[in-house]
């Protein structure tokens, strides 16, 4: 993949030519990590369905929208990153906050991986390696394929890395559901159990505000992120760009049934183990399932599937905000930078990121699910209603998209201090003050001049 790598646009973006059977893989890949296979198989097991509101589901429908509404003209801009499009409609200051929002949401998220890994590797050395240990070990591996071919080596390693997770998880699947009395006996049971329903049991204000919030943290918050940008820009064609996103957002979501299915089948197989780890660590459920009750084929092939799961996420993961951070962030306070020394940049930033996000790795005492879901809340809040409105609402200016970021950002730290556990989410008051910041601002006089090109920034062309 490295052969391949000549400037800045084939590193970033695998030079525009990668076709339909791989942007959807990669798409499908994008989230399919460490948070599916054993972060939300653990709330699932706890919550069920209502748990997992965000991912699921609120993923899903996150690929499929930004497929159906934001990847062709996105596409047509022919853009290098997601926050070259803020610049683009808005100016630089929009453009700079809107990409520190951006790199700041994927410290969570690259960190869940990171931590998978140090718990895959813990368990599968039988503690022989620390948890620390196979965090840096991890860290390291994913660094050297990334640093190197870029978006070229993302898209070949989760071509391969998405077959062997489909063929792996299916065959374990299929063991699983014959240890637990056949497959029809489990999904009965789970339905029994209430595990399948979505919808908040309370019928209260609260909690359907909780259910919205839920669901649009990760299915807007997600939209205006480099990783999806970057897959859907990566295509060949903007059709391409636009079914590989729509296809790949349709595989994530009935294919997390498969890792939440297995980790269930542990209640039947072991309750007891269940109701241990349960208190202790309910992320471990599933793995100690495998290593406890299958056969060592089944574990080569679990664990090799969980290690590409990881691997190929935390890879696109590692590269979106190491990105926007030497082109939008960099580049923008810098002169004349060639495309040789982006591309330097970009791998330094790499570097530098991947040792930011271990670090916090090994600081956090976060769940993998919810470092997971508190990463998308500043992009919800900042950066997703500039992108919207300013693609399918001519009259959005730069005051306007000002206004927004600083509104949602400040209400939702306001509320995240004041009353984190609050009736209304702090991250849904804060995406609702974006709204009303954007309508504000570019209704009333401006008194922040123009800065971007509005027509150039519009779904529908210049007309």
């Amino acid at each position: 993949a490295a052969t391949r790598v000549h400037n800045a646009r084939d590193y970033i973006s695998a030079g525009r030519n990668l076709p339909l059977y791989i942007v959807t893989a990669m798409v499908f890949a994008t989230w399919f990590g460490a948070e599916t296979v054993l972060g939300i198989s653990a709330t699932f097991l706890k919550e069920g369905m209502r748990g997992l509101v965000s991912d699921p589901i609120g993923a899903s429908f996150c690929l499929i929208l930004f497929g159906l509404l934001f990847a062709r003209p996105l596409y047509r801009l022919n853009l290098l990153t997601i926050g070259d499009y803020y610049r683009l409609r808005y100016g630089r200051l929009v453009e700079l906050v809107a990409a520190v929002c951006i790199v700041i949401s994927y410290l969570g998220w690259v960190s869940a991986q990171i931590t998978a890994l140090g718990l895959v590797f813990n368990l599968l050395s039988q503690d022989a390696i620390s948890t620390t240990a196979g965090m840096l070990i991890g860290a390291a591996v994913v660094l050297t394929y990334t640093i190197f071919g870029g978006m070229w080596s993302v898209a070949i390693t989760t071509f391969i890395q998405m077959i062997v997770i489909v063929l792996g998880l299916f065959y374990i699947m299929t063991v699983a559901g014959d240890m637990a009395g056949g497959f029809g006996n489990l999904l009965r049971h789970a339905a029994d159990a209430g595990k399948f329903a979505v919808l908040p049991e309370e019928t209260s204000w609260a909690a359907s505000v909780g259910f919205v919030a839920a669901l649009i943290t990760m299915g807007f918050g997600s939209i205006p992120q480099q990783d999806v940008f970057q897959r859907a820009n990566s295509s060949r064609s903007e059709r391409t760009a636009v079914w590989g996103s729509v296809l790949g957002g349709g595989a994530y979501f009935l294919f997390a049934f498969v890792p939440l299915l297995l980790a269930y089948s542990a209640t039947l197989i072991d309750p007891a183990a269940v109701e241990r780890l349960a208190e202790a660590d309910p992320q471990h459920i599933l793995p100690r399932l495998i290593l406890d009750h299958m056969s060592p084929l089944a574990q080569v092939v679990f664990f090799g599937a969980l290690l590409s799961v990881i691997m190929s996420t935390a890879s696109g993961t590692l590269l979106a905000p190491s990105v926007i951070f030497s082109e939008n962030i960099v580049r923008g306070t810098m002169k004349n930078v060639s495309e040789d020394q982006l591309l330097r940049l970009t791998r330094f930033a790499v570097f530098g990121f991947t040792v930011l996000v271990t670090g916090y790795a090994l600081n956090t005492d976060s769940s993998i699910h919810k470092m997971v879901e508190n990463a998308y809340k500043i992009t919800l809040v900042a950066a997703f209603v500039p992108l919207a409105a300013g693609l399918y609402w001519r009259r959005a200016s730069n005051q306007g998209a000002i206004l927004s970021a600083l509104a949602g950002l400040m209400v939702w730290i306001a509320c995240e201090i004041a009353a984190p556990e609050g009736d209304v989410p702090p991250q849904f008051a804060g995406f609702l003050a974006s709204v009303i910041g954007m309508l504000a601002g570019s209704l009333l006089p401006q008194w922040i001049a123009p800065a971007g090109d509005a027509a150039a920034g519009q779904a529908h062309g210049h007309g």
